[in-house]
């Protein structure tokens, strides 16, 4: 798996939000494919944008930021709302399995199997990592 070339903001995202470079990797794997373009709309009718795939549901919050669906489009900046995102789910539900499959979503089924994905992904960028050693 090939480092996207905003590679680096995933590790600073992580360090200012106190959050695991590596998850922030698994979850724009998981939500876009590393894809800073995509955009989704769901079946309740709320969006997802950008490399992260920041859902319109947290955009009030984000609001008071300054930020709007234009700066969830930047690779980098999505990275760091997604930090944002994932440490207020860490604040929540510790720096357990449950919040970052809460990043998704806080039905507990959805959010179970998020988790295990992000876990299957993780899994894989640290074996990569070790295969280039």
């Amino acid at each position: 798996m090939s480092r996207p070339s905003h590679a680096d903001c995933f590790d600073d995202a992580a360090t200012y939000h106190h959050v695991n470079a590596d998850v922030l990797r698994a979850i724009a794997w998981e939500e876009s494919n590393n894809r800073p373009d995509a955009r989704r709309t769901n079946t309740n009718g709320s969006v997802d944008y950008g490399l992260m795939q920041i859902n319109s549901v947290h955009l009030e919050a984000l609001a008071r930021f300054g930020i709007g669906t234009d700066d969830l489009m930047v690779p980098c900046k999505s990275v760091y709302i997604a930090a944002w995102h994932l440490q207020r789910q860490m604040a929540k539900y510790g720096n357990t399995w449950a919040a970052i499959g809460a990043y998704h979503s806080a039905t507990p089924a959805l959010r179970d199997a998020y988790a295990t994905r992000i876990a299957a992904k993780l899994n894989a960028i640290r074996d990569a990592r070790e295969n280039r050693r």
